[in-house]
């Protein structure tokens, strides 16, 4: 008895959150239930003090999970921050140490957490922001905390000029990515002070979506029949994968989730959404999913409403010179996987049919297959409350950067390219590599062990990258600590000011002789990102199969130095 107090005691001051074996650590929602809103984490008078422990659990459906808890035991709290905060954020590494296969002999040296990359590391990136990728900041490339080691403190500065939007959280271990993140490993960060950006979400109730994907619950479940014709066939690749069907329907690649309501295959019981009657909201979603595209719609008796977007990838839409437009009304919004969009939406009326769903993306022959489904039923209620209100926009509104990115002439072009092998080029079923290369390069897959960037660019420069598609599917762009804006299309210029740090890159259809491919104008003119960070698609399967590279930020005085040095891979 004496020493079942002790324990008691110990854990208290400890600050551990005591659960039963029976208790899952990592919970989901139920089937069909209400879509809660996730827990607020926000900073005062200028800081954010947050603990998080990582957590592994097998759900009572069989799969694995992953998830972090704050110290009061909230799943994947939502990190809500003003510019100028101080972010002080303690991670403890509570997963299981196992016998898993390392990843990489890398040992990690330079102050950062001594480990390997393992499925049992961790760390994590805070997608979006522009901080240093430096040790206790930002940097995936050496910070690994292993289990059960001391907790880890990572301590940085929101900047000033971080645009008021929706960012996130997640682990980036190498090799491990897609199954932590399928596992739930994710939640928002929230820069606030979007009304003071754009008026036009002055005093609006807002919630936060975070859509995740996970392995399917029925796997082996038959697709639904559909207007009197059989399912279409299941195709599957070399690993096993669910491949497109080109028919809009089948059985996708994975499950969706909202906010860990799960809506699985294939019945897609809706989860539900509760909104007073014709209350128009900010409705601010995350596209967590390690590999599935979502192309969202909001129906009403099944005829699509107009949603009006404000921001994308955390910036709001006024930015970057585009000052007179603060809302861009759309019929569907495609959000890659990392993707985040914050729109205005307005609730149903009593009595009406409505519904948010995910269309069909077309991912090209060899990607994965994401049908049309359901998400969430949208149901009026006079009762409801909203949980979360912005502030009224002030009299004076914040003016965002008059200037645009595109004015800015580049000191330089460069070419990269998306493209796979099979590991056997002579057993087309064997798994596959894939690369992201530097044109002039040979076509290697990533190696963390390497100290040689494939890109080095110097701080204060602007630059234009086109990233071609040489593969039969379609492939999310992303780079680490900044914004891009997108100039061409196929070659073809656009008109879109927005800023964004996931882009869309079409399938090639492997005949034609020119590759798909977007102009990006890359800004690399903030001082916060000097440093070596990532590339990569951010289909998770594709980064951990090798699909990423790293590219260093000199600070102006090394460009002299540096005088006609050719970073290997660079096409200076």
């Amino acid at each position: 008895m004496l020493f079942r107090l002790w324990f008691l005691f110990a854990v208290f001051i400890s600050g551990a959150v005591v659960r039963s074996p029976a208790q899952d650590v990592c919970p989901r929602g139920s089937i069909g239930g209400s879509v809660p809103e996730p827990a607020d984490l926000r900073s005062k008078d200028g800081v954010l003090r947050v603990e998080l422990s990582y957590h592994k659990s097998a759900g009572p459906d069989g799969l694995t999970r992953y998830c972090y808890l704050d110290k009061d035991g909230r799943e994947s709290p939502t990190l809500r921050v003003k510019p100028g905060d101080q972010v002080t954020l303690v991670l403890r590494n509570e997963l299981p140490a196992t016998d898993a296969e390392t990843h990489t002999s890398h040992h990690v040296t330079g102050g950062c957490a001594d480990g390997q990359m393992t499925a049992d590391s961790t760390n994590l990136h805070f997608h979006g922001l522009s901080i240093p990728p430096v040790c206790h900041q930002d940097d995936v490339l050496k910070t690994l905390i292993p289990p059960s080691s001391d907790p880890f403190e990572y301590s940085f500065k929101i900047p000033t000029d971080q645009p008021p939007g929706l960012y996130w959280y997640h682990p980036h271990v190498h090799g491990f990515n897609m199954a932590h993140i399928l596992g739930g490993a994710s939640g928002a960060l929230i820069v606030e002070g979007i009304e003071a950006a754009n008026p036009a979400v002055s005093g609006l109730p807002e919630r936060v979506f975070v859509i995740r994907d996970q392995e399917l619950l029925h796997p082996d479940a038959t697709p639904v029949q559909t207007d009197s014709m059989p399912p279409p066939q299941v195709l599957r690749d070399a690993e096993g994968d669910i491949l497109n069907s080109g028919t809009g329907t089948g059985k996708p690649a994975k499950d969706l989730s909202v906010n860990f309501v799960p809506v699985p295959f294939p019945k897609y019981e809706p989860a539900v959404i509760t909104m007073k009657p014709q209350e128009r909201q900010l409705w601010r979603v995350l596209n967590a999913s390690a590999i599935t595209y979502l192309d969202l719609q909001v129906l009403f008796n099944d005829r699509p409403q107009s949603l009006g977007v404000v921001a994308m990838d955390g910036v709001p839409i006024n930015y970057n010179g585009n000052i007179t437009q603060t809302v861009v009304w759309k019929g569907h919004l495609l959000i890659p996987p990392a993707g985040r969009v914050e729109f205005i939406v307005k609730g149903p009326k009593v009595g009406v049919r409505a519904s948010l769903v995910t269309r069909t993306v077309d991912t090209g022959p060899a990607g994965e297959n994401d049908p049309t489904r359901p998400l969430a039923m949208i149901t009026a209620d006079d009762a409801i409350e909203p949980q979360l209100t912005l502030p009224v926009a002030p009299a004076t509104p914040v003016t965002p950067r008059t200037s645009s990115l595109s004015d800015v002439a580049p000191a330089r072009t460069r070419r990269l390219y998306f493209s796979e092998e099979p590991q056997d080029p002579k057993n087309p079923n064997s798994r596959t590599i894939f690369y992201l290369t530097v044109d002039g390069s040979a076509p290697a897959p990533f190696d963390p062990s390497s100290t040689v960037p494939n890109i080095v660019v110097t701080q204060g420069d602007v630059e234009d990258w086109i990233i071609e598609n040489r593969t039969r599917e379609l492939h999310d762009f992303h780079i680490h600590q900044i914004h891009s804006q997108l100039l061409q299309w196929n070659g073809v210029p656009v008109d879109e000011p927005y800023l964004r740090d996931t882009v869309n890159v079409a399938y090639w259809d492997g005949v034609s002789p020119v590759y798909p491919s977007v102009k990006l104008r890359m800004d690399f003119r903030n001082p916060n990102i000097a440093g070596t960070f990532l590339y990569h698609c951010h289909l998770l399967e594709h980064e951990d199969g090798g699909m990423m590279g790293t590219i260093r930020v000199d600070p102006p005085s090394a460009k002299s130095v540096r005088g006609n040095d050719r970073t290997v891979g660079s096409s200076r």
